[in-house]
């Protein structure tokens, strides 16, 4: 290869190498405590959530399982931008609030970030708990 042909080779290289940065696919496990809400509260429950995102497609997955609640779930859902201890409003609501639930949502820019800044969480409600039961911050 001669040196003209070795330029253009490099710098093809550093064009598409400068481009936009390769998608991700992560997976985050997020703890559920009533420990972590805000108010914290006494209740026994906890739970898992096992959060995936597709960074290019800007697809949020999940499947949560919790035990030892007040009473069944009235509703859950993901909240946003909130840092822990702080409260946010619902962004992603969850069709089904039942133990063992899974979902996925396309994020918006605006979410995809806060998700990346660890500013969602998720919450879980009961009757006995309306503002939530347990909760807990996604971050990766």
């Amino acid at each position: 290869m001669n040196i003209k042909t070795f330029a253009w080779v490099a710098v093809g290289a550093c064009v598409a190498l400068s481009g936009p940065a390769f998608a991700e696919k992560m997976t985050m496990k997020v703890a559920l405590t009533s420990a972590a809400e805000v108010p914290p509260n006494t209740s026994a429950g906890k739970g898992n959530a096992d959060v995936g995102y597709d960074t290019a497609s800007k697809m949020l997955t999940w499947k949560v399982t919790y035990s030892g609640l007040t009473g069944p779930a009235t509703m859950a859902h993901f909240h946003g931008p909130a840092e822990a201890g702080k409260n946010a409003p619902v962004v992603v609501p969850f069709k089904d609030a039942a133990s063992g639930t899974e979902g996925s949502a396309t994020l918006t820019d605006a979410q995809a970030a806060d998700l990346m800044a660890g500013k969602m969480y998720i919450n879980v409600h009961t009757e006995a708990n309306k503002g939530g039961e347990i909760r807990g911050q996604v971050t990766k």
